[in-house]
């Protein structure tokens, strides 16, 4: 993968983990649904214009709120 490099991506979200994530769930709703985040995209693939939407700054992570106890953590 050329563009977007890794290193601009690693500048945006704190680690390759969270990347990888994000960008799943966004590919996926990008198939589902077909909305999007910019006016053009260079790549044609769903996981590539996820990656082009973080490098752009139009995908961020949310902060996860610190009260909220998940099933899995009980």
């Amino acid at each position: 993968m050329l563009y977007p490099s890794v290193d601009s991506l690693k500048s945006k979200i704190d680690s390759k983990y969270t990347l990888v994530s994000l960008a799943s769930k966004r590919a996926r709703q990008l198939q589902e649904t077909g909305t999007v985040k910019l006016d053009s995209y260079v790549s044609h693939k769903y996981v590539g214009k996820a990656l082009e939407e973080v490098a752009a700054g139009a995908l961020t992570t949310k902060e996860q709120d610190a009260s909220i106890v998940y099933e899995d953590e009980v």
